[in-house]
């Protein structure tokens, strides 16, 4: 008797990843628009799709380094819930970096004395030689999803949004985006539902738009995840 022929065997998920995603958003009381950018056509993970800037923490680069600012206590509070105490830091040092890399756009402070580069891993060197100190004063956690299992890579993502008051310089200046996402632009909320957008980013935005039109901040925070083998939303 043979074995079953591997090849036909199911591939096994691969490891959940924590990431944080910035949903940057102007105007928000009269119109409000938010950025968006295309991930490229090769992607191994939504390739094509319009986005948030985002994606997963790196356990090298956001362990350290000390934040001007940190969010609202209750923020804070949700993002910690259950986690490891390193973790909530970690997350928001990842917004920050990873919102520098894609669109070039600073959530920070002018800084003085200037942070001292030893402090921070190198992939900081480049946001920190602009003079700033990096901040995560205003973003406010307001959705957490899970990516289902099948997918050939699965994040934890929470979302922060924040106002583009808070970034550091002219949020129309995209000029130092690294080129991982194409067509950055700022787009009206019907705009946004009629680009090619991933499920959950739809989800998101509705909850976004939500919150929007009542202002304050949410009363609990939309959780999506699978649990056995059904999509659930909890709240946290």
């Amino acid at each position: 008797m043979t074995g079953a022929d591997p090849r036909s065997q199911p591939s096994p998920d691969p490891p959940v990843r924590d990431a944080a995603t910035v949903i940057l958003v102007r105007d928000a009381a009269t119109s409000p628009r938010l950025l968006m950018g295309q991930r490229g056509a090769g992607a191994a993970f939504m390739p094509a799709k319009f986005v948030f800037p985002g994606g997963a923490v790196d356990a090298r680069a956001d362990c350290r380094g000390r934040l001007a600012a940190l969010p609202d206590g209750e923020s804070r509070r949700r993002l910690a819930a259950g986690c490891d105490p390193a973790l909530p830091e970690a997350l928001l040092r990842a917004a920050i970096r990873e919102l520098w890399e894609e669109t070039g756009l600073i959530l920070g402070i002018p800084a003085d004395p200037a942070p001292d580069p030893a402090d921070w891993h190198a992939d900081w060197h480049g946001l920190l030689a602009t003079g700033a100190q990096p901040s995560a004063a205003g973003l406010r956690f307001v959705f957490r999803a899970i990516t289902p299992p099948g997918r050939p890579r699965r994040f934890d993502a929470r979302f922060f949004l924040v106002d583009a008051d808070r970034v550091l310089g002219d949020p129309d200046d995209l000029s130092r985006a690294s080129g991982e996402l194409s067509h950055l632009h700022w787009c009206g909320l019907d705009e946004v539902r009629a680009l090619d957008l991933p499920f959950i980013t739809e989800v998101v935005l509705a909850e976004i738009a939500e919150a929007l039109a009542h202002g304050g901040p949410p009363e609990s925070v939309p959780y999506f995840h699978h649990s056995d083998g059904r999509a659930r939303f909890d709240r946290l």
